[in-house]
């Protein structure tokens, strides 16, 4: 197995030295098994090399996309800084960015602002918002700087039957490079594609962590999280190490899957304090496809009714609010464990009350919400007192006619709400369509 680990890292010192262009290498680390094995090899390739050679910049990439499990964001965030420290120390050209999705692309933003159902099979809108976009902007301001550039992933064929198809529908025989799928100028390396699950593990156990993190804590973390039916039998270094490698970690808000057995498994093993995500993500799921909660419209006003009277639309505005109150009242009850922890942060909120203001929803407001769950004032005081007054103005303008108040406050709001994502493409032809609507119902 050595031998197997001598040989990638000889590639990629060959890999690395190659004349063309230094164009820069951008490694996805998520801090898992499989890219923490990458990154350590690269690392290890990179020291056996004179510093003359060491021309290349190597970007560490890293998406939080802000519903991580927190335990492994804490160990991520931990990991991060030991990587950028000692990096500049050992004088390598290595430098770590973590990226985070937009505010108007955000988990909370969608569905408890815009009414998004939280994401099923059928309606997946979470991975390009909130994962594909983010690394997405990075690699194309590299290419557009650089030229080309060339991204490093941990993915191995052994992973699944999936996973080995998708390898080998792109790679090129006898070529180490294969062009990116959706990025112009953009190739892609996967180092590690042959490795076994039991040859990763061997790597992190045994290869001291070049960065100087505990890669125990890596192993604990992922043994912790393995469930009853994942198999851990096979002796990777001693007796300490057996291959709990199977867990699958990503947001702990996913709905996707039937049953998040990674964070059950935590809570199994000691961290109790997560129970209140798992309660949320289950209400969140059971509460998904009931007609009550939904709207009999999308957000573009098409229908979305079943032939049995089945509303399929976005959120109803009291289910959003229900929900928003479950939120931080989950958030409260971390926070007596672990004060820094936040679900949901101030920004979101604030783009969540403006999207409410903008599709007419003045029922129900964030600030009381928040209010009532902590018993304490929420900075959006201010907000809601302006709006107040605004309210107060077009009426009295618009004298008893709704219809041209309702026009006039749905183009404020819809201003608003795109300063505030500072999204304001589009603002002209959605701010017509809002006009032709109202001249349509005159």
């Amino acid at each position: 197995m050595s031998q197997r680990i001598k040989y990638i890292i000889s590639e990629l010192k060959d890999q690395y030295t190659i004349e063309d262009g230094n164009r820069p290498w951008i490694i996805g680390f998520s801090g898992g098994k499989d890219s923490t094995a990458l990154l350590q090899l690269v690392w290890c390739a990179l020291k056996e090399l004179d510093s003359e050679q060491l021309v290349r910049d190597i970007f560490v990439i890293c998406n939080d996309t802000l519903v991580e499990n927190p335990i492994v964001v804490n160990y991520v965030d931990k990991v991060l800084t030991k990587i950028q420290q000692s990096a500049t120390e050992q004088g390598l050209p290595v430098k770590v960015q973590k990226t985070i999705p937009r505010l108007e692309d955000s988990f909370w933003v969608n569905v408890v602002g815009r009414g998004y159902p939280v994401p099923n099979n059928a309606f997946r809108w979470c991975t390009d918002k909130m994962k594909i976009k983010p690394t997405a902007r990075f690699i194309t301001e590299q290419v557009a700087e650089n030229g080309e550039a060339i991204i490093l992933i941990g993915t191995r064929s052994a992973e699944s039957q999936q996973r080995a198809k998708s390898i080998k529908k792109h790679e090129i025989r006898g070529k180490r490079l294969t062009k990116h799928p959706h990025h112009v100028n953009t190739f892609v390396y996967s180092p590690i594609k042959e490795l076994m699950l039991e040859e990763v593990w061997f790597i992190i156990n045994t290869v001291s962590s070049p960065w100087g993190s505990d890669n125990s804590e890596l192993f604990q973390i992922y043994a912790d999280a393995s469930a009853d039916d994942y198999e851990c039998p096979t002796m990777v270094a001693d007796k300490n190490h057996t291959s709990c490698g199977q867990s699958r970690f990503g947001c702990w808000t996913c709905t996707v899957v039937k049953e998040d057995k990674s964070m059950s498994a935590l809570i199994s093993n000691g961290n109790e304090w997560m129970k209140p995500l798992l309660s949320l993500r289950e209400n969140m799921v059971n509460q998904r496809n009931v007609s009550e909660n939904r709207l009999p419209y999308r957000r573009n006003g098409q229908k979305a009714v079943t032939d049995d009277g089945h509303n399929l639309g976005t959120y109803a505005p009291h289910y959003k609010a229900k929900l928003l109150e479950e939120i931080l009242q989950a958030q409260k009850e971390l926070q007596e464990t672990n004060e820094e922890i936040n679900l949901i942060n101030n920004q979101e909120m604030v783009a969540i009350q403006v999207i409410w203001n903008r599709d007419l929803n003045f029922e129900y407001k964030v600030s009381d919400i928040y209010n009532r769950v902590y018993n304490k004032e929420l900075d959006m005081e201010t907000i809601d007192q302006k709006l107040e007054k605004e309210i107060t103005l077009l009426k009295s303008v618009c004298s008893e006619d709704l219809k041209d108040y309702n026009l006039i406050q749905e183009l404020l709001t819809l201003q608003k709400n795109k300063a505030l994502l500072n999204r304001k493409l589009g603002l002209k032809d959605d701010m017509e369509r809002v006009i032709e609507k109202y001249l349509k119902a005159i």
